[in-house]
């Protein structure tokens, strides 16, 4: 779930640098040469990257983005050959004004003494010269050109910086909890009778064997009071997120590639594992160079093109909205045993929050995303811990990222029982920069908006851990959350169903 000047000082944060496309510059093609006219055109921090290249190599190597941890001093190198380039451009132009000024005294070759040693009597002479001069100016600029994309492209594949408040490493800092343990004693029988894909086939909930059929694996149907469920999650979130100020938008699912990518989502990750799902062009539209277009991995993509080319007015921040979207991710299957169920799934609904704020203010909007996303699971009576994540676990637009994870009883033998069901991250202006949205201050100055975004629920965990948690094996029926009743058609408790 996914740039700037930090909310606080501290060398770590000091700005935020550009975006990482999935490709290394120096064995693919140049990321500008890929991108479609129509894309926004990127507006990158350079500067600060030249004058910090220390800072971007170790925030690379902190955030496990080895192989772009060389690219700030790249571009350090790269930038010193285009200043060589500029002053043996600037003494060539130079020369090629002073040639055309004596072109221009036509008394020069009419005949008449010619009192100047340093001027030719040739005429001819003096324009092969000219043309000489203007060639060599020419293949200079193409020189210059050519660094600049090249220290462009390396600058977008670069992560954002990272927050003081981040853990540097691989291990999450532990902030609290939420709601008493249930810690109920664990039995054998706990990964049969309290999985939740056990629980849906006993209770006829979900079908997993007839999606496999239809889509393969890793889709799934949900049926009877578990598509109830979906949707009352869907309107509870909706609800709270809008009573704390947020507008309802509903996003659209497909998005431009280039969209995409300048969110901060690759194609492949650092692993090279496949993530997005791009939808393959005809051949006619490919000849054509019409823009490839992708299912967008979540809600934050289209919320974040929404003002892409576009410049906003600091009084209308800043602007939270809030919607529902199938989300589509690719990787689902690769992660192996915990794969199965609900866990993780190549399609799923999620409620998104997203935010654009003035720079620097990020972190209020932040704060309110957490406090409905505790409220709401808080609600639902669901044990979870909040974590701070560490610079391992950032994706490449956030400076700062925090995660709650619930306690799954089918769970209790991977990561404690603990899994991630909702997540919160600042972008800073690593977004706006590359989508070109700006904000207009109040004296005129443009700048760049920062972004938040956060889950408010996403479904297939949270109905996951309602089902295991809302168990009784006594019973042999799942309670509903109170809370969402009123979208539940009357029902309480979800009960094994008659057979007739």
């Amino acid at each position: 779930m996914c740039c700037s000047r930090p909310v606080v000082s501290v060398p770590r944060y000091a700005r935020s640098s550009l975006c990482s496309p999935s490709r290394c510059f120096s064995t693919s093609p140049s990321v500008q040469s890929l991108r479609p006219s129509i894309a926004p055109k990127p507006s990158i921090d350079i500067k600060h990257i030249r004058q910090n290249p220390e800072l971007y190599s170790q925030n690379c190597l902190d955030r496990n983005y080895k192989s772009q941890a060389e690219h700030p001093l790249k571009i350090v190198k790269l930038f010193n050959e285009w200043r060589t380039l500029q002053q043996e451009g600037r003494s060539l132009r130079e020369k090629n004004n002073s040639l055309r000024t004596t072109l221009s005294h036509s008394k020069t070759f009419s005949g008449r003494e010619n009192t100047d040693q340093s001027i030719p009597e040739d005429k001819e002479s003096v324009l092969e010269e000219a043309r000489g001069l203007k060639q060599q100016i020419g293949q200079i600029e193409a020189q210059e050109d050519a660094i600049n994309a090249e220290i462009e492209d390396l600058a977008l594949e670069l992560p954002n910086l990272t927050s003081a408040e981040t853990p540097i490493g691989n291990s999450p800092k532990i902030l609290g909890y939420i709601n008493n343990h249930p810690d109920p004693p664990s039995t054998a029988s706990d990964r049969l009778w309290r999985n939740h894909v056990h629980i849906a086939n006993e209770l006829d909930l979900i079908d997993f064997s007839a999606a496999g059929v239809t889509s393969g694996w890793g889709w799934y149907y949900l049926k009877n009071e578990a598509a109830l469920l979906e949707q009352a999650l869907v309107q509870y979130a909706l609800q709270t997120a809008t009573q704390n100020g947020f507008t309802v938008v509903s996003p659209p699912s497909i998005v431009y590639s280039h969209i995409s990518s300048a969110c901060g989502f690759r194609p492949r990750d650092q692993g090279g594992e496949q993530q997005v799902y791009t939808i393959q062009q005809s051949p006619g539209d490919h000849a054509k160079g019409k823009p490839e277009l992708s299912l967008a991995g979540t809600a934050e993509i289209p919320f974040a093109g929404m003002n892409a080319n576009t410049d906003l007015d600091a009084s209308a921040l800043p602007h939270p909205i809030v919607g529902p979207s199938r989300c589509y991710r690719a990787e689902a299957g690769g992660r192996g045993v915990e794969t199965k169920g609900l866990y993780r799934v190549h399609e799923f609904t999620k409620v998104e929050m997203f935010a654009w704020t003035q720079p620097g203010a990020a972190t209020p909007l932040f704060e309110r995303m957490l406090a409905i996303q505790t409220h709401i699971l808080r609600s639902l009576g669901l044990h979870c811990r909040i974590l701070e994540q560490p610079t391992a676990d950032l994706g490449a637009s956030a400076v700062r990222k925090q995660d709650i994870e619930t306690f799954f009883p089918s769970r209790r033998d991977r990561d404690g029982g603990w899994g991630e069901v909702t997540s919160a991250s600042i972008c800073t202006d690593y977004q706006t920069r590359r989508l070109a949205t700006r904000v207009r201050a109040g004296d005129g100055r443009m700048g760049f908006p920062h972004t938040v975004n956060g889950t408010a629920v996403a479904v297939p965990r949270v109905l996951a851990a309602l089902l295991e948690n809302g168990w009784d094996e006594r019973t042999r029926a799942v309670r509903v959350p109170e809370v969402l009743w009123p979208w539940m058609h009357g029902v309480r408790e979800i009960e094994r169903k008659r057979r007739g």
